[in-house]
């Protein structure tokens, strides 16, 4: 049985018709870890709560480096239990070149920005890094890029708890505070602890605000000039390629008054679109 699984997972030798400069693998697994509990558990089947490329999970994941120019190859090898797992690259357009099965003729590679990956099979991706920057590569399932996720908690979503906390704290749980009112992205910027041998829920500090990400989500860090493949730190945007807030003087030459209040129908519109 286990020849048979390691079959599954072979991408067969070949003679590429491009040189590769940059050749990365990714293995990627689902697991069930209930909170503060040591081993996975092997008997699930439908709940998973952990998903992770190369058995770790962002931002413990490793970034891919590479030279402007270089061609890149990823492989992507699924050891999940039941989840398949569309495997998305930002910033750049990618051939299928490989299957578990072998090569794909050139005239049959499909030209995309996510390759699915299924169950016990294996995918090959070729792209040149003619982009800079920093480009996340990560699973195109939402949950599959949170951490810890559950359905054991009551959803809060919109609840304005008014006083609800103050109360609680004085007379039951001195330390209670109600969560999740405008979903959970911001919880990890609070640096509560958390369960003995627990992963963060998801995300991890990014160059403009916290990377409210996890679980399957890494970066490719490509560079123009870098004489090695270390890791250069985030990426330097150009001058003048960066938003950033208004200034008070531009909004009153542009008729814009920011301390106005908004009307009704704005606060309407902002309730059901924000």
């Amino acid at each position: 049985m286990a020849l048979g699984l390691m079959g599954l997972f072979i991408i067969h030798p070949r003679q590429p018709k491009y040189r590769v400069d940059r050749d990365f693998a990714f293995m990627l697994s689902e697991w069930r870890i209930d909170v503060g509990t040591m081993r996975p558990n092997p008997n699930e089947m439908t709940d998973f709560n952990v998903f992770s490329m190369n058995a770790r999970i962002f931002p413990g994941t490793e970034p891919m480096v590479a030279k402007l120019g270089d061609r890149v190859r990823i492989r992507f090898v699924n050891l999940s239990a039941m989840d398949h797992h569309p495997m998305h690259l930002h910033g750049h357009t990618f051939r299928v070149v490989e299957t578990d099965g072998g090569q794909i003729p050139e005239s049959a590679q499909q030209i995309e920005t996510t390759v699915l990956v299924q169950v016990g099979s294996a995918r090959a991706i070729e792209f040149v890094a003619d982009n800079p920057g920093d480009w996340p590569v990560h699973c195109h399932m939402t949950h599959h890029t949170m951490t810890q996720m559950g359905d054991k908690f009551p959803n809060t979503i919109g609840v304005k708890p008014g006083k609800l906390d103050e109360k609680i704290r004085s007379s039951l749980l001195p330390g209670y505070m109600t969560m999740g009112e405008t979903g959970m992205a911001d919880m990890g910027t609070m640096g509560m602890p958390v369960p003995r041998n627990s992963l963060p829920m998801m995300g991890g500090p990014g160059p403009f605000d916290y990377i409210a990400m996890g679980g399957m989500f890494t970066v490719i860090k490509i560079r123009e000039g870098i004489t090695s493949y270390d890791d250069p730190g985030w990426y330097r945007h150009p001058e003048g390629t960066v938003a950033s807030l208004a200034a008070a003087d531009a909004l009153r030459r542009d008729g814009i008054d920011a301390t106005a209040t908004p009307s009704k129908s704005d606060e309407h519109m902002g309730h059901h679109h924000g």
